[in-house]
């Protein structure tokens, strides 16, 4: 279904390096990209999602606002990492009202925060029967995807947007955005397959069975741990360090050794959890077998990183490209451009999918 313009949004993606920014239109024949575009952030401005130069962020959003000349002012926007908690629990059977009046203290006995300091909010997937060895009879199940998000860091983030004189209407998360991007692309819906987003400070991982999350985890682990060695190792700024890593800055021939250490010993510890989630997915559900990994985030196109992953985990890895089923009209975007940038587009393109009134 087409979203009609009034209910669009513009899809913000706030990380630790960088803010990206998508905006998406509908046409009678399909998805337009209609724009596009990221502001770097300075160092420890935003610190594991939580926003520590507040006046600074802001200044960047209006900023790229004014030169995307973007007009629309309602947008959606996602948090992760430890201030969110989301969980699949099975519960007896209730409507979506009952659901909502009971939901707080359904929450209460899975969420590790206090729940009055959660925003809380809950989708119903599915139904189900299980049959105990005491009743003969089958007893209806249903499972729920239990979401809870900090107060404090829901709070920030609204200060952000006002204070940018923009008006928040979608509060996301970042896997369930990798997962929109995911049911626009190419790729085999059916199935099981490994959603990887890997940034400046945070890994993704959200697992799609047959079109419903059935795990997701937030870590701290990401690009900028590449960046902090390379500084402390070789005893420079953080910017020349980021230029070292990127490949902008050539290294000293002696120094060759020092990087690919760094580089191999970090890449290990991303690897290794990712390896772990996989595991913990495949013995806590009998019949789940993770067929893929579909990478994003600007740490995934670390030289080498992909080659290693596969090796570790045995799995086909492939780019989660978000601009691949929308059109791209060659007058408004460099295709190059768009290439390149289309790992770190992901989380802001699956938020711009996002409409006024959506759950």
């Amino acid at each position: 279904m087409p979203i009609p313009k009034k209910n669009q949004l513009v899809g913000i993606d706030i990380g630790s390096h960088s803010i990206k920014i998508a905006e998406i239109a509908d046409s009678s024949k399909g998805m337009i990209l209609s724009n596009f575009g990221t502001i770097a952030l300075p160092q420890d401005a935003i610190v594991e999602g939580s926003i520590k130069e507040m006046e600074i962020v802001s200044a960047a959003l209006k900023n790229l606002f004014k030169n995307l000349r973007i007009k629309n002012k309602n947008v959606a926007t996602s948090i992760s990492g430890y201030s969110v908690i989301v969980k699949k629990i099975t519960i007896p059977p209730k409507g979506e009202e009952d659901l909502e009046a009971s939901i707080q203290g359904e929450a209460e006995q899975y969420i590790p925060f206090d729940i009055n300091d959660v925003n809380l909010d809950f989708q119903i997937l599915s139904s189900e029967k299980e049959e105990t060895e005491e009743e003969e009879e089958k007893e209806e199940l249903m499972d729920v995807l239990l979401v809870a998000a900090k107060k404090d860091i829901v709070e920030e983030y609204i200060s952000l947007f006002h204070l940018a004189e923009l008006n928040p209407v979608v509060l996301d998360i970042d896997a369930f955005a990798l997962q929109n991007v995911f049911e626009i692309s190419n790729h085999e819906q059916s199935g099981c397959h490994a959603l990887l987003h890997i940034g400046a400070q945070q890994l993704t991982i959200n697992i799609i069975k047959d079109g419903n999350s059935i795990f997701t985890r937030d870590s701290s682990y990401g690009g900028s741990q590449i960046t902090n060695e390379i500084q402390n190792k070789l005893k420079i700024s953080y910017e020349e360090a980021e230029s070292i890593k990127l490949g902008g800055k050539p290294i000293e021939r002696d120094q060759r050794h020092l990087f690919e250490e760094i580089f191999s010993s970090t890449v290990t510890k991303w690897a290794q959890e990712i390896k772990r989630a996989l595991e913990f997915v495949t013995t806590t559900f009998a019949d789940v077998r993770v067929e893929n990994i579909l990478v994003s985030g600007g740490s995934c196109l670390i030289p080498g990183f992909n080659k290693y992953l596969g090796i570790e985990t045995g799995l086909e890895i492939e780019m989660l490209n978000p601009f691949a089923n929308l059109e791209i009209r060659e007058k408004l975007f460099d295709t190059a451009y768009l290439n390149y940038t289309a790992p770190i587009a992901v989380i802001s393109v699956g938020l711009a999918l996002r409409s006024i009134g959506d759950r």
